[in-house]
């Protein structure tokens, strides 16, 4: 059983199950997140869809890329979660599969290349209060530990 967080799924929606991988990236008592811009507004890890033929490693290290414009390296597993949200920028409601990696940062290549993304160093328990999903922030809680 895959543990939930956020809303509940609405009687009677249908949603698509989207896979997803995030990475929790620390260097000593601070995290990189992204702020996601325009319609979003909000904090999160960095991370997103996995492409059909696309590992999750190979998902985590696109998209951590393209949300930070970092490269990373030693991803390892932490879990999943899910979440069932409605994504505007692709007008559909979906179960976000979220698979959970913690990572470490390696060096800043580029700027973030993603649309209304901004890469952020915040401190840890800064970092926890402002993360948008419940998800992010158990995970971001129990790494490193």
């Amino acid at each position: 059983m895959i543990k939930r967080y956020g809303e509940t799924p609405k009687s009677g929606q249908r949603y698509k199950v989207r896979h997803g991988a995030y990475a929790v990236l620390l260097r000593g008592d601070q995290v990189l997140l992204t702020w996601q811009g325009g319609i979003h507004n909000e904090f999160q890890l960095p991370g997103g869809g996995i492409d059909p033929g696309e590992s999750p490693v190979q998902a985590l290290h696109r998209e951590v890329f393209e949300e930070t414009g970092w490269s990373i390296t030693r991803p390892r597993r932490l879990g999943v979660f899910r979440r069932f949200a409605y994504m505007p920028e692709y007008d559909k409601w979906a179960e976000k599969i979220c698979h959970i990696y913690q990572a470490f940062p390696v060096r800043r290549l580029a700027e973030p290349t993603e649309p209304d993304h901004t890469a952020i160093w915040a401190h840890r328990e800064t970092a926890l209060a402002m993360l948008f999903n419940d998800g992010d922030a158990t995970f971001l809680a129990g790494a490193g530990i």
